[in-house]
């Protein structure tokens, strides 16, 4: 006698169908946990990105601060060159005017131009052509003049002349 129209199955411990959702549910997982590490790697990777970026960061603005310091020091230079370049301009017209200012009749053998001071030596045909032809220019310029004559064999005079200006030279 059978109780049962069909034939009885076997039954089993899982089903087919939640063999397939378990399958579903682990893929679903595995691609969740998947996602987490790469993201976690990806994360630790812009962290260290990060780093390197904020040490090359303070590097750069130190850097940018030796540069600063390295143009106000070129600065101070070129200004102190600008300013010996002026004075050795000056210099080198006075020295010019110095020259213009000597006649032809006396001879410099020697010229020493000091701060506040000038020192000439050299011959001149008589006292009297110093002292109209180069010391009133000289006087004109410096505020005290002194000059020493020394007679020569031949009539004419060797001359020692100190100028000084009181002022200081600014």
């Amino acid at each position: 006698m059978q109780y049962s129209f069909i034939k009885p199955r076997s039954k089993h411990l899982v089903s087919p169908e939640f063999k397939l959702l378990f399958f579903f549910f682990s893929i679903t997982m595995g691609m969740l946990v998947l996602s987490y590490s790469f993201l976690k790697v990806k994360t630790l990777i812009y962290e260290g990105s990060v780093q390197e970026l904020t040490l090359k960061g303070d590097t750069l603005k130190d850097s940018i601060v030796s540069m600063h310091v390295s143009i106000a020091y070129v600065k101070v230079q070129h200004r102190h060159a600008e300013g010996v370049y002026t004075e050795n301009t000056v210099l080198k017209e006075s020295i010019h005017n110095l020259f213009d200012l000597v006649p032809e009749k006396i001879t410099l053998s020697q010229a020493i131009l000091k701060e506040n001071e000038l020192i000439l030596y050299g011959v001149t045909p008589s006292k009297d052509v110093y002292q109209f032809l180069l010391q009133a220019p000289l006087r004109s310029i410096f505020h005290r003049s002194y000059t020493s004559y020394y007679a020569m064999p031949n009539g004419w005079y060797s001359f020692v002349s100190k100028n000084y200006l009181d002022r200081p030279a600014q």
